[in-house]
């Protein structure tokens, strides 16, 4: 039987606060086959987030995340849970290697980095979703003024001295102005006109900055003029000559940030990341154990003691004000093949209460990812050819045999999870890819026999698939 899986349309996104911990779950199978202990546990942690929300301010001031510790091997889900929490949250999201972080006196990157970084995402989130609310408004601006542009009003002179006469003539050359104004509208709206050149002034976006060369980590240090000194660096125009279609784009961001308060946005974002923000921090295993004295490498325990005042809450200064870390919600993953959490330090450990293992992914695991999610890999691929004409069509087997062959390679080379099944259907469908259009056959099925004649050479070649596979 073929499987032949579509593009769907999206349901409604669902009301946060009417999501039980079971429907988060729900909502987190669409994208992630299986782990169900990992979501229930985020589940939990997002649902609990919600609950403080609806308790007296003095007490939801206390009531402070717990923290969660993911454990299992790369390619299992860890990250994709994560990232999928928090845009069914849409909460500021960042994910961070805590290997990329040094002890404090070594070059290397600031743990506090990261809670910068959240709050940019979060500044940014925010101000998207400002403008998307008064583009309609922006829109309707912009259009005036390009009308105003291609029609500039004009002094109209009147020749007679008779009122009644004067009147008149106001009257007919008011209703031909609006005539040719309503014409031109109409010309606009349907594009007839977007190829016209016209001077406009547009905000100068170009930002003074200093930029400090140095060694890793050193773009902490790019320091922003306009954002520091604030009015000595007043906003400029310019004059541009562009095609109707290139001024709208201008003019419409020009009109959003004269809409939007910024400063509102901005505090309100803060409140949002210091409230909702998640950050996964991944590859802590990395960082865990203690190394002896003597060592001149960066000490993996001065990592965990600097990471230590971020997690368990803090003031971070960001050049969007101060933000609290006390709520934010941590969540760490690592495979700790080499070290185990009780590696970590005590007071970190501690930070990180709720624990959860990650299985590795069976053969079973490895089918459902390749049909089950909503983006999952046969999906995307079927769209993209689909732009050209072609209609690919998987079968049972053909699913049966990819998984199977994933699963070998994990178990004889290292194990990389489901991204092993990223570089298999991308070579399976190499050639396919290629001639696109080109292609003369557009039902394109690929069955078990197309999966071997592809794939077996690579498979049976030990040292070759250790380059390619």
């Amino acid at each position: 039987m073929a499987i032949y899986l579509g593009g769907e349309t999206p349901p409604a996104k669902p009301n946060l606060d009417d999501l039980t911990p079971r429907q988060i779950v729900a909502e987190l199978d669409k994208y992630v086959v299986g782990q169900n202990a990992a979501k229930k546990a985020v589940a939990v942690a997002l649902r609990n987030r919600i609950r403080r929300q609806k308790l007296p301010a003095e007490l939801a001031e206390d009531v402070l995340p717990k923290n969660i510790l993911m454990i299992g091997s790369t390619g299992v889900g860890k990250t994709e849970i994560a990232r999928r929490l928090a845009r069914l949250a849409n909460s500021p999201f960042i994910k961070i290697e805590a290997s990329k972080f040094t002890e404090v006196g070594y070059v290397g990157r600031d743990v506090e980095s990261m809670v910068r970084e959240l709050a940019d995402v979060g500044v940014d989130m925010a101000k998207q979703a400002a403008f998307e609310e008064v583009l309609p408004r922006a829109e309707q601006n912009v259009e005036e003024k390009l009308l105003d542009i291609l029609l500039p009003p004009s002094d109209f002179h009147y020749q007679t001295q008779d009122d009644d006469e004067r009147a008149a003539e106001r009257e007919d050359h008011d209703n031909s102005v609006s005539r040719t104004r309503e014409k031109l509208r109409e010309q606009l709206r349907r594009g007839d006109l977007d190829e016209r050149l016209i001077d406009i002034e547009t905000t100068d976006r170009s930002n003074a900055t200093i930029d400090f060369i140095g060694g890793q980590g050193m773009e902490e240090m790019g320091v922003n003029l306009r954002d520091m000194m604030g009015n000595m660096f007043p906003s400029k125009t310019v004059t541009r000559k562009l095609t109707i279609a290139e001024a709208r784009a201008y003019m419409i961001r020009d009109e959003q940030e004269g809409l939007v308060d910024m400063e509102q946005i901005t505090r309100k974002a803060i409140e949002r990341t210091q409230s909702a923000g998640i950050i996964f921090l991944d590859e802590l295993d990395k960082v865990a154990g203690r190394e002896s004295g003597g060592n001149p490498d960066v000490s993996r325990e001065g990592v965990q003691r600097d990471l230590l005042p971020i997690v368990e809450g803090t003031n971070v200064n960001t050049k969007h004000g101060m933000v609290s870390t006390d709520h934010i919600l941590f969540i760490a993953a690592g495979a700790f093949h080499v070290s185990k959490p009780s590696d970590l330090i005590p007071e970190l450990q501690g930070r990180f209460p709720i624990r959860v293992e990650l299985e590795s992914l069976t053969i079973d695991d490895l089918k459902r990812i390749l049909v089950q999610p909503k983006n999952s890999l046969i999906k995307q691929y079927q769209a993209l050819l689909e732009t050209e004409g072609i209609t690919l069509t998987f079968t049972e087997d053909s699913i049966d045999r990819l998984a199977e062959m994933a699963e070998e390679i994990n178990k004889t080379t290292e194990n990389i999870g489901a991204r092993r099944l990223h570089t298999l259907v991308e070579k399976l469908l190499e050639e396919i890819s290629f001639l696109g259009s080109e292609l003369e056959e557009k039902d394109q099925i690929i069955d078990a026999e197309y999966v071997d004649d592809r794939l077996n050479s690579l498979i049976e070649d030990r040292d070759l698939r250790q380059y390619i596979l």
